[in-house]
This record gives C-alpha cells, structure tokens and sequence, in this order.
C-alpha cells in the first residue's frame, strides 16, 4: 500500500462538526502512606481536545505524558483512586460518567494498546460477537463476516484463538472488535507498536477508511511519523499538559511553522531530519515547581518562563503553551 493511498481522505471538511470536546480536564491520583496519610498525585492538568465528526486526531507524546489517561477518562475506565475534574462534551452533552458507560461499547469504542485485551480461552469470533441473544446472534455473525472482508481476514478466522493468529492479524481483529457495533467515536491507543511496516500501513489505511465514513478518531501515538501520515491535526502531550496544537502539514519541511520548542525538538530529530537529539528528560507532573513545564531544557526560555507556567493560547488557529512564542506574534 503506497504513502499516497494513506494520505487519501475522502469526507475531510474544513470545519467539520465538533463530535467531542473535552476542555480543563485534570486528572490525579490519591494514595496514602505510612500513617494513612492521603497523598495527591497530579498527573495530567488542564487538557483541552475537539474532536470533529470524519476528523483524526494525532495524540503526540512520550510515555508518561498523559495520553493514554485521556482515553481512559473518555471512555470512563479510570481507576477508583483517580479524580477527574473538567469537562467533557460529547455531541454538545455533558459527558458524565452515565453517558460514557451507556455509550462505551456502543457509539464510543475502544481500539487497545495491548493485544492482551483478547481473551486467551475464547475463541475469536465469539469474543467479537459478544453476549448477545440467540435471536441476534446470526446478525451479529453476518455483520462479522462483512467486517473480517473488509479486514482481509478469513472467515474461519471467527473459529481460531488469540494465540493463532500473527500480529497483523491481531490488530485486525481488534479492530473488527470495535467496528461491530458500528461507534460514531473511536479512540485507537497506540494501534502500531511493534508491527512490520505493511501492517502499520494496513492499520493506517484502516483508520483512513474510519474517518472517510464520517467517525471521528483519536490516535494516541508516541511516533510522530505516524501521526503525521493519517492525522488533520496534530496534539502535543507534555508531561501531563498538551503544549501545542497544530495543523498536519506543518509538520513538513524545516519546520519553520511548528510553534512549540519540544514539538521543533521532536521534528528535527526525525533521520531525515537530521536526528538532532535533545538532551533532558520529561519531569512527572507531581515533580513540577512553579515555572514553565519545559523550562529546564528548553535554550529559548526568557525570564518568565522561570517563575511561571504558560496558558495555552490560540494563534492562527493553532494552539501553544509558551512565552517565546507569545512575545514573538505579540500576544
């Protein structure tokens, strides 16, 4: 499949109705220690996403960063020790943890990170068709097959178990698992890892052929190749915060119109790009003192960047969160 096929979207509208909005939204986690004494951990502050209908959406960002604790919280599987405060809309209703657990499974599905969210003791197709009435089942059945051509999976596929089947093939299928109830939104987590270049290009064809049917999608991605090659627009994680929000194709030549330092720093060291290193590393959000997250590596910082953490503000109809470039649109 050529980079051209890929890059072919069909239903891609400038403005494209907004299907999810998910604004302020902070996440942290409370433990407690010797003594019973409560500790708050503040792991992810002040995200703001808009998801379109027919639109996908590259989440960016190293491990740790938060990204995958945002498609948690969408889908309404954070765990009992977490607290999530901002808000969420989904075709403009408040998302409250109700709407996700009626929708999850149904308008909202979940493509995995891990290929272990198949059952090993369950044969495919019954873990696709899942529990449901005998008087649905041959629907259900009917459906799968349509979705497994689309896949290119075998139809005796449905009879094999998890640990049959090859990488490539357990990607598709966790993708047929999403598709059988037909989701209006779907959050990919890290879809790619550890696949041969083929099947990397068949699941972003996939994922193409989504959004030309109208879903919205969220692909959560630590490869910045990858989210440019599928993706209208480009979300910068940072160590708990998004830092940048960008148009796909400025992500191209020299990257004169990337806005952020870390999103320059993350282009530039792509191999054809020179594979310019950066050195430091990603502070935990909890380790954060009063200062701009990226402050201790960043070589552009000026002298507020040292006392306080910058809003993410709108230019040109992108988004950043730093000073320097605040002082050079003067803002």
């Amino acid at each position: 499949m050529s980079e051209d096929k890929i890059n072919n979207r069909e239903n891609v509208t400038k403005s494209p109705k907004t299907l999810l909005n998910v604004s302020n939204i902070s996440i942290s986690f409370f433990q407690y220690s010797k003594g019973l004494k409560k500790i708050v951990l503040h792991v992810v502050k002040e995200l703001y996403l808009d998801v379109g209908e027919g639109e996908i959406v590259a989440v960016l960002g190293s491990s740790g960063s938060g990204k995958s604790l945002l498609a948690h919280a969408i889908l309404g599987i954070l765990p009992g020790n977490s607290l999530l405060e901002g808000e969420m809309k989904y075709n403009g209703k408040i998302l409250d943890q109700k709407l996700k657990e009626e929708l999850r499974g149904d308008e909202i599905a979940l493509i995995p990170q891990s290929v272990d969210f198949l059952d090993p003791l369950m044969k495919i197709g019954d873990q696709i068709i899942g529990d449901v009435t005998d008087d649905k089942k041959e629907g259900k059945k009917r459906e799968m097959t349509k979705i497994f051509k689309n896949y290119n999976l075998r139809e005796d596929i449905a009879d094999l178990y998890p640990f049959q089947l090859s990488g490539g093939m357990t990607r598709r299928v966790l993708f047929s698992t999403s598709m059988i109830i037909n989701p209006k939104l779907v959050v990919a987590d890290e879809p790619t890892p550890g696949l041969d270049e083929k099947p990397i290009e068949e699941t972003l064809n996939y994922l193409k052929t989504m959004a030309n049917e109208g879903r919205g999608i969220i692909l959560i991605t630590h490869d910045i190749q990858t989210a440019v090659k599928v993706a209208d627009k480009v979300v910068i994680f940072y160590s708990g915060y998004v830092i940048e929000v960008n148009r796909t194709e400025n992500f191209s030549g020299n990257g004169n119109k990337l806005l952020h330092p870390y999103t320059r720093a993350l282009y530039k060291a792509l191999p054809q790009n020179g594979f310019k290193l950066f050195e430091g590393s990603q502070p935990m959000n909890m380790d954060k003192e009063d200062k701009c997250i990226y402050y201790d590596r960043c070589r552009q910082s000026i002298e507020k960047c040292s006392h306080s953490n910058p809003d993410l503000v709108e230019i040109d109809g992108m988004k950043v969160r730093c000073y320097v470039v605040e002082k050079s649109y003067e803002i």
